[in-house]
């Protein structure tokens, strides 16, 4: 099982000591092997990792760790098939010493296009709401921040965490199984919360920006990345069932919509600092995710729209900051 005792201990006597005291239960409710079936497998492949020194850290313009000279060619073999136990890789990609993961989205391609329209990290504690497998906390933590937290229930991203974590165990970088809503209320604690990819899944979006608000200080940044559609204030777009074949998406706003979404939450100094729309190139089916990928989520005569009809993804990203 993984063990948090260092990290719980790490914030108790911090602002984060509410978190502290959630993490228990987060465990108990998300990493109990009796509750999913593949954990213990997932762990076994953790444990099964060869112990390296990484002669590299590159955390900065990538999440690369250790070169190929690093392992024996029997330790890197090992590596490699721990690796592959947890397939699929959503988000990345990440360079262990001679393995590349080819991950289904380049989250590095989308790291680019936020950080340098966001305040700077430097000695911040931030906060990566829905991280998946924690690639922009790595990131983050290159970009300067003094300690990241990511959030996610998903025991297999959480697992696939700790794959990396490994190597740099003494980086001030978790991950804890849980989504927001066990995130204590009122914690005002983050200097800097990120949530990207996560307000579509939300049934109720302004719920989820009030959470959002509620884990910041006064002053506090938010950085929001989600779908968007075009249209004037007051418009959004709710799917009749599935959206690009995910049947969890429920509000995709315009901007104008978004930006009023954000002030009726308590953000102020709201601005958009990117319109991207989804390329094929960004988001594709890999050896490390071999199941079905953007492509196949779109009009096969029709690439501007989804197989269901809708406008093809496009994404903007909203930087906020917290009024009171």
């Amino acid at each position: 099982m993984i063990d948090y005792t260092h990290l719980i201990h790490a914030l108790q006597e911090t602002k984060l000591s509410p978190l502290a005291e959630a993490i228990p239960e987060a465990v108990a409710n998300n990493l109990h092997v009796d509750r999913h079936g593949d954990l213990a497998r997932w762990l076994e492949a953790l444990d099964a990792m060869p112990t390296a020194t990484p002669s590299l850290i590159d955390l900065r313009d990538s999440v690369t760790i250790g070169q190929a000279h690093d392992l024996t060619p029997a330790a890197q073999a090992a590596l490699h098939h721990s690796l592959r136990a947890l397939i699929p890789w959503r988000k990345g990609p990440f360079q262990l010493f001679d393995t590349l993961i080819d991950t289904e989205w380049r989250s590095d391609w989308k790291w680019d296009r936020v950080k340098d329209g966001i305040s700077a990290l430097n000695n911040r504690t931030v906060l990566d709401v829905g991280c998946g497998s924690g690639y922009h906390c790595w990131r983050m933590y290159g970009a300067g921040a003094a300690r990241v937290i990511g959030i996610d229930p998903s025991p297999r991203f959480v697992v696939q965490f700790h794959q990396v974590k490994k190597y740099i165990a003494d980086a001030p970088v978790d991950l804890l199984p849980m989504g927001i809503e066990a995130v204590p209320a009122n914690l005002n604690a983050f200097d800097t919360t990120f949530s990207m990819g996560v307000l579509y899944h939300r049934r109720s979006p302004i719920d989820h920006l009030r959470e959002l608000k509620d884990t910041l200080r006064t002053g506090g940044e938010l950085v929001l990345e989600t779908l968007i559609v075009d249209g004037p204030e007051g418009y959004s777009l709710m799917p009749e069932k599935r959206y690009a074949k995910m049947n969890n998406v429920w509000f995709l706003p315009s901007i104008p919509t978004l930006e009023l979404w954000l002030r009726r939450a308590g953000f102020k100094d709201i601005r958009c600092i990117d319109i991207n729309t989804t390329r094929l190139e960004e988001q594709r089916s890999t050896e490390w995710m071999e199941f079905l990928s953007l492509k196949d989520f779109l009009d096969p005569e029709d690439s501007s729209k989804t197989c269901e009809g809708y406008p093809a993804p496009k994404r903007a990203v909203m930087v906020a900051t917290k009024a009171h």
